[in-house]
């Protein structure tokens, strides 16, 4: 019995696979199985660390956030969980 796999992905990147596949004579859906099989058994391992692609602001302001954690500004620290709350709901 098979069942259908509906997934979102890149155009660019499922463009570019679809043209490897072809390339080595490969149906698309074939490489998709044997990936599935392999990851299924174990015999294919992902880290789960793909590098994030930020927008320029948004890598500047994680940077200066960086920046500041280890020169030790903007940090707060609370006592209790109760202190961090009142603080965070009077803003």
């Amino acid at each position: 019995m098979t069942t259908q796999v509906v997934f979102r992905i890149d155009k660019k990147v499922k463009d570019k696979a679809m043209k490897r596949a072809k390339r080595e004579g490969i149906p698309f859906a074939a490489v998709m199985k044997i990936a599935a099989r392999a990851y299924a058994q174990e015999r294919f391992h992902i880290d789960g660390t793909q590098e994030e692609k930020f927008n320029t602001k948004t890598a500047r302001e994680i940077r200066a956030a960086i920046r500041d954690i280890e020169q030790g500004k903007n940090i707060i620290s609370f006592k209790s969980t109760k202190e961090m709350d009142d603080y965070l709901l009077s803003r």
